[in-house]
């Protein structure tokens, strides 16, 4: 979107997030493991193909620079592309300190006369939450608005701590009061506002003018002066969302990423979270999971037992299964119920519900291969798919993508071989 600028504003001191923020700006903030909390932003304009972003810093910003550098993980380091960050600084009579949200970006506004823009983002740096901003564009525009806020309906007793914005039938604003002690709709605004630039540019020198009347805040300042004589809409978002300005909200939110189902899904392939260095997801353990002197790799999810096995990237071991003795590599999932036993398991297998292998005698080698397969480990190539009950024995061969050729069995006796009838193509990628 080659007409479209983001500002993140990430200047915030943060408070209230205690000793997180003390040395460093509230974005910068570690958040899942490996991320920061500034990683949401700069992501979700790279998810929406955004390619200049300007990031406002002013509290403490050394870490968050640090970790932006020249914004490669986002896609912002090309010659089409670019990451800016702008700062506060004096030297002129109308510059200082950022007095709030709308002057920081008023300080900036020659930055957005020279980004040639046809509309501005603006975004917080401290929100948690995976989107592209394209859907939200198109709807500015379809609109014909001159400003579109991002709103996220919240429970009544909890709309009070935001601003709260009222919608007509069409979406146009109506009402919006910021923290309200008795909100009358359940719509708050996300702090993500989307403005034609000639507008945002007039509003912001409005608002300058005013001096000490306004707090020069986009929510308490700008948006409630807009809507009574602008286009001013609002768009619903409907995906997961939070405001981490608080010990308590911060931590709900990694709490949130423990869920049997996640509400925030970190490793959406159409949604991706970028951060700098490189990145694996973390290994999750459930509330029953028994690790005994193995090795879990990071990305593995294991809610049931693993003895004295090596664990590969991305495999999965639900509740009720357990591998013992075994070597089990990418992406493998091993079902409820299931036991693995002393076997080498290639990338991507399935082994079913309640399937056994490696059970029964050792001293039966396998029969196609006694020379090589005789130490009483199983072994299963890539991509198989083991049928739900299935009780295999020791030294069995089963070759890479079998799937059907198991359908109908119900046990594969030690030493036993099976190979694919016809070997897929896409197990040669």
């Amino acid at each position: 979107m080659q007409n479209v600028l983001a500002m993140i504003l990430a200047g915030g001191q943060g408070d209230r997030l205690s000793i997180l923020s003390e040395q460093r700006a509230k974005p910068a903030v570690v958040f899942g493991g490996q991320y920061r909390i500034i990683d949401f932003a700069l992501s979700n304009c790279a998810n929406s193909a955004i390619n200049k972003v300007a990031v406002l810093t002013q509290y403490r910003p050394r870490s968050l620079v640090n970790h932006i550098g020249s914004g490669r993980p986002w896609g912002l380091d090309t010659l089409e592309s670019g990451v800016q960050i702008l700062q506060p600084y004096l030297g002129r009579a109308d510059m200082d300190w950022y007095q709030g949200t709308a002057d920081a970006v008023y300080q900036n506004l020659y930055f957005i006369e020279e980004s040639r823009a046809r509309e501005v983002l603006i975004l917080a740096g401290d929100h948690i939450y995976l989107t592209s901003y394209r859907n939200m564009i198109a709807y500015h525009r379809s609109q014909s608005a001159d400003a579109t806020v991002a709103v996220y309906a919240v429970p009544r007793d909890e709309a009070s701590r935001f601003g709260v914005l009222d919608l007509d039938q069409n979406g146009r604003i109506i009402d919006f009061e910021e923290k309200p002690e008795n909100p009358r709709s359940p719509w708050v605004s996300m702090g993500v506002y989307c403005f034609n630039k000639d507008v945002l540019v007039e509003q912001l020198q409005a608002d300058a003018d005013l001096g000490d009347e306004s707090r020069h805040d986009f929510g308490r300042d700008i948006i409630p002066r807009m809507y009574k004589t602008h286009r001013v809409f609002g768009y619903q978002y409907q995906g997961y969302w939070r405001d981490v300005g608080t010990i308590e909200s911060y931590h709900e939110a990694n709490m949130d990423l423990l869920a049997p189902t996640a509400p925030l899904n970190l490793e959406d392939p159409d949604l991706r979270l970028r951060t700098a260095g490189a990145i694996q997801p973390p290994a999750k353990f459930g509330s029953n999971a028994q690790v005994i002197d193995s090795t879990v790799s990071p990305g593995a999810r294991i809610d049931g037992r693993v003895i004295r096995s090596v664990i590969s990237p991305g495999v999965v071991i639900e509740a009720g299964a357990e591998v013992r003795d075994s070597v089990i590599q990418h992406r493998c999932v091993i079902r409820a119920g299931a036991v693995v036993d002393r076997c080498i398991l290639d990338k991507e297998v399935t082994v079913g519900r309640n399937a056994v292998l490696g059970e029964g005698d050792n001293s039966q080698p396998n029969f196609e291969r006694p020379d090589i397969v005789n130490a009483g480990i199983s072994i299963v190539g890539k991509r198989v798919i083991i049928p739900d009950g299935l009780r295999v024995g020791r030294n069995v061969v089963v070759g890479p993508g079998v799937a059907e050729e198991l359908s109908d069995r119900v046990e594969l006796e030690s030493g036993a071989s099976v190979h694919p009838t016809q070997m897929p193509l896409h197990l040669f990628v």
